[in-house]
């Protein structure tokens, strides 16, 4: 059940705001479940379009164009940008998303000072750097959705493969949230057992874990291909993580935060396993990985880095 006096805001009432709102009504992640955006119209129609469905959810909704929305919020999630088209990478989004986050970003910690800050506006780790500079928040609290959605496209398709339980299957992907991803495949386990050393059924092999990698990366562009965005599974990986900041859950979750010096990376906001709870997320330093996977970490910050400092 939600807790008393818990306030999510999702700012942005496109498909992801909306899809993310609704996991959270639905799983009871708040108290009160807000929405914001500047289209008046929509987004009231949006408000009024969830609060027909409250008897049936412990959740109260509210909502509108007006910025006191945002007042009282203990998570803030910032979903407003431009969406990604067909064929276009989350980097060629960078330019017209900073723009809203820098104009954005001043009026959300006006009226919410001591919020948590959630960044899923893609691409979501440029966009994390953008929002930390701009509001000047310690990096724990305004931190990005990062690979949590990766995460568990990976752990799906390795349940539906292994034929287990997703909540069995122990990887995670780590890096940006988009091309130079990749899984920690030196510390994957179903249940207790090394991935390469599972033998319920078919043996794993190096190849096809790389073909999974690969089919994870491109997950995205598959669906966006077929239906013209993603939003449902993202609306509830978001609902997912702004549970942990509410209930204070210390839950380890691969979110993106801008590190200071975790493997030589400064400046840079990347997905690691971090601790997410009322504090916001720190993120888990000593995470083991080979000197393969720390080479494709490093490659995959200066990705990063070349799009934020292309942004100026």
């Amino acid at each position: 059940m939600a807790n008393a006096r818990t306030k999510l805001t999702v700012v942005g009432a496109g498909s992801v705001g909306v899809s993310l709102a609704y996991a959270a009504l639905i799983r009871e992640s708040a108290a009160e479940v807000a929405l914001y955006d500047i289209a008046a119209e929509k987004v009231e129609a949006e408000v009024l379009d969830l609060a027909h469905g409250t008897q049936f959810t412990g959740s109260a909704v509210s909502g509108g164009a007006d910025p006191a929305v945002v007042e009282g919020s203990d998570v803030v999630v910032v979903t407003a940008g431009a969406k990604q088209q067909p064929g276009q990478s989350r980097m060629e989004l960078a330019a017209t998303n900073a723009g809203i986050l820098e104009r954005l970003m001043p009026t959300l910690l006006e009226r919410a000072p001591g919020a948590v800050f959630v960044i899923v506006t893609n691409p979501a780790d440029v966009m994390t750097v953008v929002a930390r500079r701009v509001t000047g928040l310690p990096a724990e609290r305004v931190f990005g959705s990062g690979t949590v959605l990766d995460t568990s496209r990976l752990r799906w398709r390795l349940a539906e493969r292994a034929g287990v339980g997703t909540a069995s299957v122990h990887a995670d992907i780590v890096g940006e949230h988009g091309d130079t991803e990749f899984p920690l495949w030196s510390n994957a386990r179903i249940g207790p057992v090394p991935i390469l050393d599972w033998r319920g059924g078919e043996p794993f092999t190096m190849d096809e874990l790389d073909r999974v990698a690969h089919e994870v990366r491109d997950a995205a562009y598959t669906v966006i291909r077929g239906k013209g965005a993603t939003n449902l599974a993202i609306g509830l990986s978001g609902a997912r993580i702004v549970e942990a900041v509410l209930r204070d859950e210390h839950a380890v979750l691969p979110v993106s935060t801008v590190l200071d010096g975790v493997r030589g990376i400064q400046g840079v906001a990347l997905s690691l396993p971090s601790v997410v709870g009322a504090h916001g997320a720190r993120v888990v330093a000593e995470t083991p990985m080979s000197a393969h996977e720390e080479a494709r970490l490093l490659a995959s910050a200066e990705a990063i880095r070349a799009a934020v400092e292309a942004l100026g």
